[in-house]
């Protein structure tokens, strides 16, 4: 229990049971109900009985005391029992549980900690097991095209292996939770249902409202099957199924996808009746099922009045059909209503339904129908449940790939088990397909048509500020600014003169402004640097009452997913360095510098310090792994000049000091990797370094090499207390030589930071650290702040920061003097353009 909860601060939780005649099995459910680990002071119970005319009311009065019993006048169904349930409560929170269920003791207390997780979480679904709990009833939900819902069959798990918790299309009525307010403001269970798939279309409309229905494994009913359907007859219960799966498709479909299956699913409820009743025949006669022509013979209907069990379950159908004829002129204007309502689109929701085109009944005759309408209809492509999200990136993807290029790749990988994914480069793109997505190379006007191809968007880079013109689309617009490029800049164009320099920040700052200001969900590197683009945010007004409603704060508007690393352990096919690289040999001591050499790393230490360890050992060796960028975009920088230069000064390069003129080819680098005892990574201190997040030091991790690297960044600071390298103070040659000479020297020292290494690694995986995009991909949903005013076109579309007259004459001489007249008039000519285009 916890300390809220021992404080007596749980919320107040109501259970509504509805009664019909079983009085013996709702009291047993309510002495269940008296042993959970709630407090009772906090738990409401509320009994409807739907007029039993038995003397349940009366019985249960008398044997739970500590209920509320309240009789309903008329049987209501279990839909209208659990609304008029609701109507008494007085929770934050309603759970629902079967009269002939009994629920496990943290059956509330772990609902309501899923609850807890997300805001947007309306529902909460609970594992329903048989009554010994020796079989799942429930675990998931399945939904068909043709409107049947079905909980999908599953073993049993080891209980030392629990099943994940996970979004569903909806819960079981027998055992689930909802939030109070959620349920009457979105009108509770159809009571037009009575009973049977209540629950499917509520938790359909959940999805499709924006919200989320959540399995909780570890919240635990038990169930006794269909003991309050053993008052009704067969003729009911298919009548009630069937006409409540056309009553789920015809609200809760989109216009697009109700066209394109409805007709079928009403022919195929006929079929399926003719099936059964003719499966009953064959069952009554001892005897195969009756051929294909069916019921007719000589013209007429035959057997009819001497097999009335047959004839009640061949007319289920038309029944149902007809009934729902009947609703028609009012369902119609609740689907206008609730359409209209909607935020999720189908492609997204028909991703719950698990296996839509299962046919559910194993009848020869009925499935050859199915099969049929399935392939003439295209209802596997229909139904596919992808949304389509476009990657975009401002690298070049090819077998050498840089970090930005490397996340955009494995954000589509992850994302194409999901979605449809087209990968775009705007620089250049060699590699034409990825696993399970294709690689386009886009610029200009080109990118037009693969935004529009998808619904979201997932960009890096300078896009909004290139294509103003996305602002203004309805696409949903995930920004991945995970790498603060303007802090970057500080750095980056030092060498550039102080005007360009300010340009070029003011340059970043706009366009970063520009994507914060637009996007529907942002992602970052770290927690620390969460807080620092929180504070951009809300500057730019994206903290507001609107966000807080819809995810609970800003902060959950910018979810943590950091630069992560392979989950399929590192294969060397081939030596990258070991007899590979002329003066390194298998014996000698590696040290790697996994990645580009730019102005805010400091090389110039590490070299001085390689320097002094080759007097003690001569057997060190720094390998540099790239120096040439594959995006010919980026420009060779002055700290690589710098250290090439510093290397042959000190008589380093090629014996203790080499470099990779090139790139690694990304799917190359465990060759390289392998082959080197320290990952090292060096940087100044400034900014940048204080919100970086290094994606070669995921490599070193990837790999199991102890790291080395400055303290200041969010892998430099906790080298030490997670036991995996050692952190040195910036610019220190003596502590730097020190820590690297014990990781190489020391075997204790390095086995121990390598075994620490495999525990730490664990939790960048990709498949980990993707988890919340692809959750957010799953059910798309824009910015409720956005959808409720359009951001001023002066904030979204700023002009540059710097205008003045000094600043354009200053580019004027620094254009004249690289290229003449001819440059200034061409950098002219680029301006307008891009003024056009905004």
């Amino acid at each position: 229990m916890t300390a809220a909860r021992e404080a007596g601060q749980a919320p107040l939780v109501s259970v509504v049971l509805v009664n019909y005649k079983g009085a013996d099995d709702t009291i047993e459910a309510l002495r269940w109900l008296r042993e959970v680990d709630w407090p009772q002071a906090s738990l409401q119970l509320i009994v409807v009985d739907n007029d039993s005319q038995d003397g349940s009311e009366a019985a249960i009065r008398q044997a739970a005391p500590f209920a509320e019993v309240y009789q309903s006048g008329d049987n209501l169904g279990f839909a209208g029992g659990c609304n008029f349930g609701v109507r008494q409560a007085q929770g934050e929170f309603v759970g629902f549980i079967n009269s002939d269920a009994k629920p496990d003791p943290a059956w509330i207390s772990a609902a309501l900690e899923a609850f807890a997780e997300d805001p947007l979480i309306a529902v909460v679904a609970s594992r329903v097991l048989s009554w010994d709990g020796d079989e799942v009833d429930y675990d998931d939900a399945m939904m068909t095209w043709f409107g049947m819902g079905a909980k999908p069959v599953s073993e049993l798990s080891d209980e030392s292996d629990p099943l994940p918790a996970k979004d569903v299309l909806f819960a079981t009525g027998s055992a689930m939770f909802v939030r109070t307010e959620f349920f009457r403001r979105t009108g509770g269970f159809d009571e037009r249902f009575f009973m049977f798939y209540e629950d499917a279309d509520f938790g359909w409309r959940t999805n499709i409202l924006g919200h989320r229905v959540r399995y909780a494994p570890a919240s635990v009913a038990y169930h006794r099957h269909h003991g309050a359907m053993r008052k009704f007859g067969d003729f009911r219960e298919m009548f009630l199924l069937e006409r409540n799966a056309l009553l789920c498709l015809y609200k809760n479909l989109d216009d697009d996808l109700l066209r394109t299956v409805f007709g079928g699913a009403v022919a195929l409820a006929v079929r399926r009746a003719n099936a059964r009743a003719d499966e009953q025949v064959a069952i009554e006669q001892g005897r195969q099922r009756r051929p294909a022509q069916g019921v007719l013979e000589g013209g007429s209907l035959t057997s009819s009045s001497d097999r009335p069990g047959e004839h009640k379950v061949r007319l289920s159908s038309p029944f149902a059909i007809d009934d729902f004829v009947q609703l028609l002129p009012e369902l119609a204007v609740e689907r206008q209503r609730l359409q209209a309502e909607r935020t999720v689109d189908d492609a997204v929701v028909v991703g719950l339904f698990r296996d839509p085109t299962n046919p559910l009944v194993n009848l020869p005759r009925y499935c050859q129908a199915h099969d049929f309408l399935v392939q003439v209809l295209g209802v596997d492509q229909a139904m596919s449940g992808h949304g389509r999200v476009v990657v975009v990136t401002d690298d070049v993807i090819s077998d050498k790939m840089a970090g930005p290029a490397i996340r955009a790749w494995e954000i589509a990988t992850a994302l194409s088990r999901v979605c449809e994914v087209r990968l775009v480069s705007m620089t250049a793109a060699s590699l034409k397909q990825g696993p399970g997505f294709d690689v386009v190379f886009a610029r200009g006007d080109d990118i037009r048509r693969h935004i529009e191809w998808g619904s979201v968007l997932v960009f890096q880079g300078n896009l909004l500020a290139k294509m103003p013109w996305i602002i203004q689309t309805d696409r949903i617009i995930v920004a991945d600014i995970y790498d603060p490029f303007h802090l970057e800049q500080l750095e980056q164009a030092r060498d550039l003169g102080p005007i360009k320099r300010i340009d070029g920040v003011a340059s970043a700052n706009r366009s970063l402004n520009q994507q914060i200001g637009r996007a529907d969900l942002m992602l970052c590197a770290s927690d620390k640097q969460r807080a620092f683009w929180l504070g951009q945010a809300s500057l730019l007004g994206r903290q507001n009452l609107a966000t807080t409603r819809q995810f609970g704060g800003l902060e959950q508007m910018i979810k943590v997913v950091p630069f992560g690393l392979s989950d399929a352990r590192p294969v060397q096919r081939r030596h990258g360095i070991r007899g590979s690289v002329p003066g390194i040999g298998p014996q000698d001591k590696v040290i790697l510098w996994g990645g580009g050499v730019y102005n805010w790393f400091d090389t110039l230490t590490l070299v001085r310090a390689v320097a002094q360890l080759a007097q003690r050992h001569d057997d060190v060796r720094l390998f540099f792994m790239g120096l040439k960028h594959p995006n010919p975009a980026v420009p060779e920088m002055r700290q690589a000049w710098q250290l090439r230069q510093l290397s042959d000064e000190l008589g380093l390069t090629d014996k203790h000091v080499f470099f990779n003129s090139g790139w690694v080819p990304y799917e190359r680098r465990a060759d390289v990797l392998l082959d080197a005892d320290v990952g090292v990574s060096t940087h100044y201190e400034h900014l940048e370094t204080a919100y970086s997040f290094r994606t070669r030091i995921l490599d070193y991790l990837w790999a199991g090499l102890p790291i080395v690297a400055t303290t200041g960044d969010s892998f430099g600071n906790v080298l030490d207390s997670e036991g995996i390298g050692i952190g040195v103070p910036p610019e220190d040659v003596d502590a730097l030589a020190q820590a690297l000479e014990t990781l190489l020297y020391d075997p204790e020292a390095a086995a121990a930071a390598r075994a620490n290494v495999a525990r730490f690694a664990k939790q960048f995986r990709w498949s980990k650290v993707l988890e919340p995009l692809i959750e957010f991909c799953r059910r798309p949903r824009p910015a409720a702040d956005l959808a409720l005013r359009r951001l001023d076109d002066q904030v979204m579309l700023a002009p540059p920061l710097v205008t003045d007259v000094k600043r354009d004459l200053g580019l004027f001489v620094d254009y004249f003097k690289a290229g003449g007249m001819s440059m200034v008039v061409s950098r002219m000519k680029g301006r307008i353009r891009k003024a056009r285009r905004r």
